[in-house]
């Protein structure tokens, strides 16, 4: 190996199974935090409806990309999809938005972290706990490829044990009752199922989206698969199969015990106040703190390697400076992986200091990032399927084109919702304009630094 692979290339590690970890790891999270804002924004009926048409988009959204992810398995995913159909200029706005998703959902997860944390110290700072689960796991990802794809199935597993145990634990016990799940208050015109109204289901869809943001990750670590043509597409169907299965028993089960949906709702810590139901304090409560830090330690691992990879890979085609695409000594991209990991740190202090709520703030912006990318790449798929049918493609999406279209009308109709809510319009506001300025970045002095590089190239080519 040269000096120049040394430093740019990545260790095949991953086989399907571990592909799966990663996948359903950087989402599961979805169930112990973030969806239940929208049962104060819905109502339990608002947010059942919205989980539904959220779930149909990511089912187009995951098998359009696993035939995108088959034909060009590259590490940088999204956005080598969107260069492939329309060239470089989209292709840095869809891997800008997808950067903006990766780097802000494990801030709003880490928020989600110290909500947990609260109950084991309730004196400590919630920074203390931001800073310390991002230099743990940002080290983890530093260490190597390997130690990450092992520490994501262990914690995966686990969390994913923890949320089929409170399932059981809440149906054996009697302690569902489906009374729970609707005792938010109607406003007027209201109904105890639809308490917003159909308004509510509108309000809900962004807090909807949190079961399953991030499953689209796999395709960044198609160079690290051994077999990424046959491996990635059957992670994401086995991947978006188990979230949909886990999505529908945390709504129902968890909206339905203890203080029902309205105590669940305005929680930080939903599963935990679940637990404490269930159990009725014959758990310790630091245990139950413990256990329901699970998942959202399994999601902030696996989106810390994704963000690190996404970074990597734009730098690496000259989007983004050099540095960013830098390979350290474990073979990982370390300089991507700390510059992201400051990033998402100063995300959680400036939502703090301008938002009543640091995770409800930081979930808009993640998931405006992520439906303006999902949006970019379905219809990149569109346009692969019309001008390049000549494509090699080991897999073909079951839903063809009109399943990326129902994709696509259906991220835009959330789209527009992640405005539904007055106090967070400013955060997805700041994300609109923070685009702004990195478009023109790109434009007026990336762009043509872009054309030196890839001119370099060329002439060092071997003829």
């Amino acid at each position: 190996m040269n000096q120049t692979e040394s430093r740019q290339g990545l260790q095949k590690t991953a086989g399907w199974v571990h592909l799966w970890a990663l996948g359903v790891g950087g989402v599961i999270s979805g169930n112990f935090f973030g969806w239940q804002t929208g049962l104060l924004t819905g109502g339990f009926g608002g947010l059942l409806l919205a989980t539904v048409v959220i779930a149909a988009m990511y089912v187009c959204l995951v098998f359009s990309i696993a035939e995108l992810s088959a034909a060009m398995p590259y590490a940088g995913g999204f956005y080598n999809f969107t260069r492939t159909a329309f060239g470089r200029d989209r292709a840095f706005l869809n891997g800008l938005t997808d950067a903006i998703e990766y780097v802000t959902t494990p801030a709003v997860i880490v928020a989600g972290i110290a909500g947990y944390m609260k109950a084991l110290a309730p004196v400590t700072p919630e920074w203390v706990w931001w800073v310390a689960f991002y230099c743990i796991f940002v080290g983890i990802n530093v260490k190597g490829a390997a130690l990450t794809f092992r520490v994501s199935m262990a914690i995966t597993g686990l969390a994913a044990a923890v949320l089929v145990f409170f399932y059981g634990s809440a149906v054996l016990t009697g302690s569902f009752h489906w009374s729970n799940a609707l005792n938010v208050a109607p406003e007027p015109g209201g109904s105890a199922f639809l308490p917003k109204g159909w308004y509510g289901v509108f309000a809900a869809l962004p807090y909807a989206v949190w079961f399953y943001l991030a499953i689209e990750q796999l395709p960044l670590s198609a160079e690290e698969s051994y077999d990424a043509e046959r491996d990635m597409p059957r992670a994401l169907k086995w991947g978006i199969g188990s979230l949909l299965a886990l999505s529908l028993c945390t709504l129902l089960l968890n909206s339905g015990v203890g203080p029902g949906a309205a105590g669940v709702g305005a929680s930080n810590a939903p599963l935990e106040v679940g637990f404490r139901a269930v159990f009725r304090g014959n758990v310790a409560t630091a245990l139950l703190s413990v256990i329901s830090l699970t998942g959202l330690v399994a999601s902030f691992h696996s989106i810390i390697y994704a963000y690190g990879r996404l970074l990597y890979a734009l730098s690496r085609s000259g989007y983004l400076p050099a540095l960013l695409g830098r390979v350290g000594r474990w073979r990982t991209p370390d300089s991507a992986l700390i510059f992201g990991g400051g990033l998402g740190l100063g995300l959680c202090f400036m939502a703090q200091r301008y938002s009543g709520s640091v995770g409800a703030a930081l979930l808009n912006m993640a998931v405006f990032g992520a439906l303006l990318s999902y949006i970019l790449v379905l219809v990149s798929f569109l346009r692969l399927r019309a001008v390049q049918p000549q494509l090699r493609r080991p897999y073909r999406s079951p839903l063809g084109t009109a399943g990326a279209t129902v994709g696509i009308v259906l991220a835009l109709t959330c789209l527009a919702a992640t405005f539904a809510v007055p106090s967070f319009r400013p955060g997805v506001m700041g994300t609109v304009a923070f685009i702004a300025v990195m478009l023109a970045y790109y434009w007026l002095y990336r762009r043509r630094h872009m054309e030196a590089y890839e001119r370099s190239i060329s002439t060092t080519e071997p003829a």
